[in-house]
Formats: C-alpha cells, sequence, structure tokens
C-alpha cells in the first residue's frame, strides 16, 4: 500500500536557557493510504511536537526542526515555503487540536468558524458557504444543524464542540488528518461517539489518520498500526494486533500494564516507576532505563538497536527477544 506521508529521521530542537536541546530524536513514521495510525506514549514524550512539525508550526524561535524530511504524498512540506505549505495546511492536511472549547473563539458562532476555513481555501459564495456548512454539521452528527451553525462555543457540550472542530478539519476534504488527543477531557461514551464517527469519516472519505494518544485503549479501537514513542524517540512499531498480542519493549509492556481489564480482570494495576526524563536531562544508553525492569549494564552505556521481527514489527531494545515471553 502507498504511503501518504512519511515521516524520515525527524529531529526538532527549542532553545533554553541551557541552549538548544533537542525533543524528538531521529523519529520516522510511514501513514499508507486509507488507514489509521497511531503514535502513543506518556505526555512529554515528543508526540504533539512531532505532529506539529508535520504541519510546520513548530514556533521559530525557540523551535527549530533540526534535519530529516517529512514526505506528504511525493512532496518534502520541509522545503516547501510558507505560500506552499498554507495551501497545504489546513487543506490537504488537517489537524484537530486537543481541548475542543478553548480551540474555538468564543465571540464567532460554530457557523462563521467553520464558514472561515472553507473560505480560506474556496471561492465560494455566502449560500454556498452556508450549504457546506451545513453539510458538514450533518456529517459529524451535530443534530438541527440549521440551528446549531447560528450556537456559539459556550452554547455547546464538550463532544459537540470536538465535532464542530472535526466539522472544521474536514472542510476542504483533507487526504491526511491528524488528530491530537481527539477526547481529551470527553466523558467515555461521549469518546467512543467520536472514535466511531472518525471511523466512519475515514472510510466514506477514504482519507488517513494520524492518532495522537496516550490512550492504549483508543489505539486499540480504531487504529490499523501502533508507534510507540518514549523521550523524544520511537521505540516499538508494529500492527497493532501484533503488538497487544506480543509487545516488545518493555516500556509498551509497563503501558499495557497501566490499563484496567485489557489481559485479566483480576489482575492489580502496575504503575511504571518514575517520569518521563525531562529533555535537558535525557540518560546516556536507553532513554528508558532508570524506570525499567530488565534494564541491564550496556542498557546504561550503549544506544539500544533497532531488533526486527516479522511483518515490520521492530523494537528498540537489547533485549527485545526476551520481552515477547510469557505475554
Amino acid at each position: 500500500m502507498r504511503n501518504i506521508l512519511e515521516i524520515k529521521d525527524l529531529r526538532v530542537s527549542f532553545f533554553s536557557n541551557q541552549g538548544w536541546v533537542e525533543v524528538v530524536s531521529g523519529v520516522s513514521i510511514s501513514v499508507p493510504e486509507r488507514s489509521t495510525v497511531g503514535i502513543v506514549g506518556e505526555s512529554g514524550c515528543g508526540k504533539t511536537v512531532t505532529a506539529l512539525s508535520v504541519m510546520r508550526l513548530i514556533p521559530e524561535p525557540p523551535g527549530k526542526i533540526e534535519g530529516g524530511e517529512i514526505v506528504f504524498n511525493g512532496m518534502d512540506l520541509l522545503k516547501l515555503s510558507d505560500r506552499q505549505m498554507r495551501a497545504i495546511r489546513g487543506n490537504r492536511i488537517s489537524m484537530i487540536f486537543q481541548e475542543p472549547i478553548s480551540s474555538l473563539n468564543p465571540v464567532f458562532t460554530v457557523g462563521e468558524q467553520i464558514g472561515e476555513a472553507i473560505r480560506t481555501h474556496n471561492r465560494v459564495s455566502r449560500k454556498e458557504e452556508r450549504e457546506r456548512v451545513i453539510e458538514l454539521l450533518r456529517l459529524v452528527k451535530i443534530p438541527e444543524p440549521e440551528k446549531r451553525l447560528n450556537s456559539y462555543p459556550h452554547e455547546l457540550s464538550g463532544g459537540m464542540c470536538q465535532r464542530v472542530m472535526i466539522a472544521m478539519a474536514l472542510s476542504c476534504n483533507p487526504e491526511l488528518l491528524i488528530a491530537d488527543e481527539p477526547t481529551t477531557a470527553l466523558d467515555v461514551t461521549i469518546q467512543a461517539g467520536i472514535l466511531e464517527l472518525l471511523n466512519e469519516l475515514k472510510e466514506t472519505m477514504g482519507m488517513s489518520i494520524l492518532l495522537i494518544t496516550h490512550d492504549l485503549g483508543i489505539v486499540a479501537e480504531i487504529a490499523d498500526e501502533v508507534y510507540v514513542m518514549y523521550a523524544g524517540k520511537m521505540v516499538e512499531h508494529a500492527l497493532t494486533v501484533e503488538l497487544f498480542n506480543n509487545p516488545r519493549h518493555p516500556y509498551t509492556v509497563g503501558l499495557m500494564e497501566s490499563i484496567p481489564g485489557l489481559h485479566d480482570t483480576r489482575k492489580k494495576l502496575r504503575a511504571i516507576p518514575g517520569m518521563v526524563p525531562s529533555p535537558l536531562n535525557f540518560p546516556k544508553g536507553c532513554r528508558f532505563q532508570d524506570r525499567c525492569s530488565m534494564v541491564i549494564d550496556k542498557c546504561k552505556v550503549l544506544e539500544p538497536p533497532v531488533v526486527e521481527f516479522d511483518n515490520g514489527h521492530f523494537s528498540l531494545c537489547f533485549r527485545a527477544e526476551e520481552v515477547g515471553q510469557g505475554n
């Protein structure tokens, strides 16, 4: 299957009072056409920075994309001018951000905000714009769209606001949708509805989705394949079914053991000890060493190798062969 997006050896740094600090280190990701690819990991591991890099929304300064390629349909986005990138951003590639209520402008109706997204990339009359807004609200299953387009964000629930954000993102029929924590702060039942909606839209519109989340449960629900990210590096990648059946990195196992009832409802939840290290103080060798129960001496001094298994499954771990045993 052809890849619509290929991120190759991406490196991103931010300036601090200690100089330039690398927060994304050599990340590579492929997103095939008409598929959903998940990036999962704890807060602070570099997921959102990776997504913002695709959109060329890293603030410069203090941030800087130091190297790598972001190839979208054969074009390296990092080589495009700002004008060329604006023609792609929100048009061919769209993004849903975290916290939908704070992402919407409180002084404009949702119809006006969706309409602006349409006008930015299309020449349409006011009548055509209104019809398209109503069509989009209906597409994302907002009841009574003719009335709701005149509502302000504070008049809608969090789930409704998220659906409005999805409508805005879909206004120009994008080929790639980046969803950054699309269900954060929503009730469980609302989360399920949003995930079901994204899945339906992917099928009906034929687009690809890059899903950013800290929740493996969400990944299991809709992703075709998963990248596990830790401290600025991709530590594991596999098809979703393969990853859940046979994880090959201690960090992935730790994430799974922190999910209630994933394998055994009687099993006590286990938290991963410690915290994701600060980019100012990434450890030498394996970045997961301080929190890993399988750490050995060489983990503390050497970069772990990429160990490959079948079906494109890889793990960045000296003991990857042992990790899957017993799962």
